[in-house]
């Protein structure tokens, strides 16, 4: 009998797969998934008022992935709660709830509207790099990430976990500093920085020019930030960035992640996580690994 359950901040997770923020829809994934099979759903980065995000086009393909500027569009907490947290509820499975906003107040009010919502962990997205204000301005200087965790934690009733930028030099030392601020859990990375230019046009492809580089090119950065970070800090990571098949999750649960997150696969193809968390089982038992538990930080 194969052990997939994952204990995650004394929250049980019967398997270690979760989709990423900005990566999943609730509506749309539930037509082609059962989402009960899922470890659990990170809902996009929410702020406390509706956002549009940037201007179009706002996604592009590139060798290895694709970049994205959506901006952290999204529909504001009160569209959240009412919508995703009430259709959620029909589902067993963790709900993580991604939170932004553009100045540390913001962020601590969508954190105490969700005080008492049925939400699991909460995800404080302060690596972005596709917004002017906020994002990941908090996020490349241990200080600004020191400050606004530490103040968004004291509206917390669920456990916080603090996404970190990987466009840092030194990525211990903001992870460090925001399990100084009083982090539960840490979650990396969110997308690097780049840009695609249409040689025709001589222009940025994107209208914002700069984007956020997901999918399988990026996967070897994750893995080296996921491996140096769990030797650097005692609280638990969730690791992403280029997962797409079970093979890339169990080695991100070998560098030290606890949970992994499935971000641009999901686009992919929808029922990409679930592949995944079948992926796994089948290693698990051509292996003879009996529980997930002996793969985190295996590699170590």
């Amino acid at each position: 009998m194969l052990n997939t359950k994952v204990n995650f901040l004394d929250i049980d997770f019967k398997n270690p797969i979760i989709t990423a923020s900005g990566t999943y829809n609730t509506q749309a994934y539930k037509e082609f998934m059962d989402l009960n099979k899922l470890g659990g759903v990170t809902l996009k980065g929410v702020a406390k008022e509706p956002w549009l995000g940037n201007n179009t086009p706002r996604i592009a393909e590139v060798y290895g992935g694709m970049l994205n500027a959506v901006g952290l569009q999204n529909p504001g907490i009160d569209y959240l709660i009412q919508d995703e947290l009430e259709i959620l509820k029909a589902y067993d499975t963790k709900v993580i709830v991604n939170i932004a906003g553009k100045t540390i107040e913001d962020y601590c009010e969508v954190v105490e509207r969700l005080q008492t919502e049925r939400v699991d962990l909460l995800e404080l997205n302060i690596s972005c790099p596709n917004v002017k204000e906020g994002g990941v301005a908090f996020g490349t200087d241990p200080k600004s990430a020191f400050e606004i965790t530490k103040e968004v934690k004291k509206y917390c009733k669920q456990p916080l976990v603090v996404k970190l930028s990987p466009n840092v030099s030194n990525i211990k030392e903001i992870a460090s500093a925001v399990e100084d601020a009083g982090a539960d859990a840490l979650s990396l990375i969110n997308t690097l920085i780049g840009m695609k230019i249409d040689i025709h046009r001589k222009k940025p492809v994107l209208a914002n020019k700069i984007g956020g580089f997901s999918g399988p090119a990026i996967k070897p950065v994750a893995i080296r930030m996921v491996y140096q970070v769990y030797d650097e800090v005692s609280i638990p990571i969730i690791g992403m960035g280029g997962v797409m098949t079970g093979e890339d999750a169990i080695e991100f649960m070998m560098a030290g992640a606890s949970l992994v997150a499935v971000g641009t696969a999901n686009l992919l193809n929808p029922s990409a996580s679930v592949n995944i968390i079948e992926q796994i089982q089948a290693f698990m038992q051509k292996e003879g690994v009996k529980d997930i538990k002996e793969l985190i930080g295996a590699a170590h």
